[in-house]
């Protein structure tokens, strides 16, 4: 998977570190580092000192994949990033744009994107400052 890629992940409680490994692309040691990095990730832990990663966690670390990676931010730009996201509701990556194009609704096309297109600028706007 790549960095700004999203794949839909399985309807599943809880994920083994393995498991997120592949659904994200990265190395254990890498998902284990980024725990003592990042407050927001934090998995439950068996009996045996397992890991285990919720649906939210995994959300969590492909968005800090795409800020480190894709984005370029350090570990403290990304750690601050996060808590911005999370102080405005953005804990989860922004819902893609889904408009159907119909050859007569041409117009109300036009006006749905850039209605989107305003949303877009406003979020970013609103991440500068």
């Amino acid at each position: 998977m790549t960095g700004s890629g999203k794949r839909n992940l399985p309807a599943k409680r809880y994920f083994k570190i393995g498991e997120v490994c592949e659904i994200t692309g990265l190395k254990p040691h890498v998902l284990r580092y980024w725990e003592n990095e990042f407050k927001q990730l934090r998995p439950t832990k068996t009996k045996s000192n397992q890991r285990l990663y919720r649906k939210k966690d995994v959300e969590t670390i492909i968005i800090i994949k795409r800020l480190l990676y894709d984005q370029q931010f350090t570990i403290s730009g990304a750690r601050a990033k996060l808590e911005q996201m999370k102080n405005r509701g953005l804990e989860t990556p922004p819902r893609q744009l889904k408009i159907e194009f119909d050859p007569a609704g041409r117009e109300e096309l036009i006006e749905k994107i850039i209605a989107e297109l305003k949303q877009i600028k406003e979020l970013l706007d609103n991440q500068e400052r």
